[in-house]
């Protein structure tokens, strides 16, 4: 019933003009309301934050992996717009980025005209827990717990450093942000 206030609050939302009111249908939500994924996650943790923010450009959350899959009539859409055109059916090619490829790069600007600086983020959620829209306070303090007990390990493939929220000076805090380490705080996304 929620499911279907939120079609029709959509269909009346003239400021609204994200993905997720494009593509999301009665159809769809007829097809996927009675879904739920392993670890618990339901059509209305994927659309949530769309319902939320109204000014959202895409308007979904993946609450874990399995939503990729048992929600894929509302994702698949939505992916393949929001990346012109690169579909379900579509694969990335094949990557060999071994250490004996290194020297096979080139140097996309030899004279340093173009390129001030770059960057590669990377994020991984833990195998077994949702993804942050269906995240529990319990499952952050398990988390943790495995993240800080793993930067402890003395061989140096391992080993890190865990920076916990609490307790974490402003100076530190700030350092990370900047480093684009930390995200800072007040993204309602």
């Amino acid at each position: 019933m929620l499911l279907l206030f939120f079609f029709f609050f959509f269909a009346e939302a003239k400021d609204c003009h994200s993905l997720l009111k494009k593509h999301l249908s009665k159809a769809i939500i007829d097809e996927l309301k009675n879904k739920k994924t392993k670890l618990g996650a339901t059509l209305l943790d994927v659309i949530q934050s769309g319902v939320a923010n109204l000014d959202s450009g895409v308007g979904v959350y993946a609450p874990d992996a399995d939503s990729y899959t048992l929600f894929k009539p509302l994702f698949d859409p939505i992916i393949e717009e929001y990346h012109n055109g690169f579909g379900s059916n579509q694969k990335q090619p094949e990557i060999d980025l071994g250490e004996d490829k290194i020297s096979l790069l080139t140097d996309l600007d030899p004279e340093g005209k173009y390129i001030n600086s770059t960057r590669v983020r990377c994020g991984r959620s833990l195998q077994g827990y949702p993804f942050n829209p269906c995240l529990t306070e319990e499952n952050y303090k398990e988390m943790e717990d495995k993240v800080s007990f793993l930067c402890g390990f003395s061989d140096p493939e391992l080993k890190g450093t865990y920076y916990p929220l609490t307790g974490m000076t402003k100076d530190v805090q700030k350092q990370l942000i900047d480093d684009h380490f930390l995200f800072k705080e007040g993204d309602r996304y």
